[in-house]
Parts: structure tokens; C-alpha cells; sequence
């Protein structure tokens, strides 16, 4: 006689997900190049007033960097989780098909030939870069007869990315902007500021909250195509939809921090394994424990090295390479 494994409610998972957030968010206020003693940070909340230095360099500096890492890694998690169910695809991410390289190919050529652009330029012409990106994956994947497979849109993904990597690193080095570009593609948050943060806060927390509220589609898309027909899913119309949030989502992350894969590949994995594949419950789980994860990543780029910086980029990409080699080897199937 086997006995089933009972599990938490899904109330106290997400209070449990809520209290890791509040805990790595207080940790990356604290711990850096210089720590700061936690009634600094305490003041830095609640007190209208600048006490000391250490307050105002945590409301100019660390204060911006964090939250903007918070709404980062909640949305490369949520376009994560959302491209997975819709595509039925464990291995998709935006990083690896195909939406980074695009959006920091629009980035460099932006620079390029439009040097004083403002910071919602860029935004925009990441947007615009994404989609491109995207839409060549697709095209790619779909030439040959049949549905797109899961390898198909992963070698699609990766021939294309290397390709706009490529025209990316051409265009830095024709034009001289190279240590420009390598500001974003680095993926780093060092010189955030809260102009920054104010102009990507809407569009990713607008984005997350649509998400949540087509959670119900997005399971039942996960299933099948036939299934979601029968179901009265009008599936042009909501895939339309999914996909340009995971433009937004993926765009707005690129402005701010450059090229940042795996988040969205690993984050719903294991929210999936907490969660089940009710995705009312995998795109919250997702935003909160992307959000910690990116909290955990700065906060080892800036204390690893002390008083140097290891970017971001490379922490995430050490923790998600050996991620993404098994679930390769899975298949996906243990983590779903």
C-alpha cells in the first residue's frame, strides 16, 4: 500500500515564497561593497528625512539598483513561464529564442544612429528588437513541414541569436560604441537610477498583471491546441496577446540590464515543481521568485569580488547553464 505525499496549501507556499523575497531584499540593502547596518536601511523606508550618508547613498544607489532588479527578474520569469505554456516548449526562454539578441541588436543600432536618444528610445527600440528577434525563430522553426518542435525552435533560437550577437558586435565595433553597448549587454545594474525604474515600472508591472489575469488561458493552452479549441479558446487572438507581453516583459528587462538568459528557463521549472501547472498560480510564484532570484544574483555580483563587481550576467549564467544542461537531459519532464 503506497501513501500519497501530502502537500502545503498553496496559501502557505505563497507566504513562505513572500518571506524569502522580503528577507533577500533586506540582505541586498545590507550586504554589498560597503554594509550598511540594517537600522540604515530601516530609516532609509520610513524616514522622510536624510539622517546620515549612508541613507542617502541607499536611497540614490542601492535603493533604484534593487528595485529595478526586483521588476527584472520578475519579468524575464514571467515571459519564461508564459512562453513555456503556450509553446508547450520546457526549453523556452527568452534568451534562447531568439528576443534578447534581437532587442540588443535594436539597442546597438540605436546607439549608433541615434546617439542622443532618450532612455524611452531605447525602450521602445528594444521592444521593436525583441519582436524581431522572435519572429525570425518562428519563421526559421517553421520552414520545414510539421508543427515546431521543441529542438527545432531551440536550434532555430540559437542560429539566430548568434547571428544578431553577431551583427550586434559588428555594428559596436564599425560605429566605436562597443564600451556603450557593453554597458547593457554586460547585464549589469550598476548606475541605475529612479528615472530608469519609473519609466520600465509600469510597462512590466502592467504586463505581469495581464499575465495573471490570462493565467487561466495560458493552462489551458499548455495542454493542447485541439483541447483549447474545444474549450471555446479563441487561440490567434490570446496568443497575440501572450506574445506581445513576452515582447514587453522581455524588452523593458533588456533597456535596464542587457542580455539576460536562463532566468526565464530555470524560475518556472522550479516554480512548476512547487506549484503544480495551474498557471494562476505558476505566473505569481514565478514574478516573486524571479524577483528573489535576481536579489540573490546582484547581491553575490557585489560581494563576491569585494570592492569589484562580478556582472550579473555571469553569476546568472553559471547558475543556469548546468539548469538548462539538465533539463535537456530530462526533457523537462521531471520539473513538470
Amino acid at each position: 500500500m503506497t501513501t500519497k505525499k501530502r502537500s502545503l496549501p498553496i496559501t502557505y507556499k505563497l507566504i513562505g515564497s513572500v518571506i524569502v523575497f522580503a528577507a533577500m531584499f533586506v540582505i541586498s540593502m545590507v550586504f554589498g561593497a560597503a554594509q550598511t547596518p540594517i537600522e540604515d536601511v530601516w530609516l532609509a523606508i520610513t524616514s522622510p528625512a536624510a539622517v546620515n550618508d549612508n541613507i542617502l547613498t541607499l536611497r540614490e544607489i542601492r535603493f533604484p539598483r534593487e528595485v529595478a532588479g526586483i521588476l527584472v527578474g520578475a519579468a524575464l520569469a514571467v515571459s519564461g513561464a508564459i512562453m513555456q505554456g503556450v509553446t508547450r516548449n520546457p526549453l523556452a526562454d527568452p534568451g534562447l529564442l531568439g528576443l534578447t539578441s534581437g532587442a540588443t541588436m535594436a539597442l546597438a543600432l540605436t546607439l549608433a544612429f541615434a546617439p542622443g536618444v532618450s532612455y524611452f528610445g531605447i525602450m521602445i527600440a528594444c521592444f521593436t528588437g525583441a519582436a524581431f528577434g522572435a519572429s525570425l525563430v518562428i519563421i526559421l522553426g517553421a520552414m520545414r513541414r510539421g508543427s515546431l518542435s521543441p529542438i527545432r525552435i531551440v536550434l532555430a533560437g540559437a542560429a539566430v541569436s548568434a547571428f544578431l550577437y553577431a551583427i550586434s558586435e559588428g555594428i559596436s565595433i564599425y560605429f566605436k560604441i562597443s564600451k556603450d553597448v557593453s554597458m547593457w549587454t554586460a547585464g549589469g545594474l550598476i548606475g541605475t537610477t529612479w528615472g530608469q525604474v519609473q519609466m520600465i515600472a509600469p510597462v512590466i508591472i502592467v504586463a505581469i498583471l495581464i499575465s495573471i489575469f490570462l493565467a487561466r488561458q495560458i493552462t489551458i493552452l499548455s495542454l493542447n491546441d485541439e483541447v483549447a479549441a474545444s474549450l471555446g479558446q479563441k487561440l490567434v487572438q490570446i496568443e497575440a496577446i501572450l506574445f506581445l507581453l513576452v515582447i514587453l516583459l522581455t524588452g523593458a528587462a533588456v533597456a535596464l540590464v542587457g542580455n539576460m538568459a536562463f532566468i526565464g528557463l530555470m524560475i518556472p521549472h522550479i516554480v512548476r515543481k512547487i506549484t503544480g501547472t495551474d498557471y494562476r498560480f505558476v505566473i505569481p510564484f514565478s514574478a516573486i521568485t524571479g524577483a528573489s532570484f535576481m536579489l540573490l544574483a546582484d547581491t553575490l555580483g557585489r560581494t563576491i569580488n569585494i570592492p569589484y563587481e562580478t556582472p550579473v550576467a555571469a553569476i546568472v549564467a553559471t547558475l543556469g547553464l548546468p539548469f538548462f544542461l539538465l533539463v535537456v537531459r530530462k526533457g523537462g519532464k521531471s520539473f513538470s
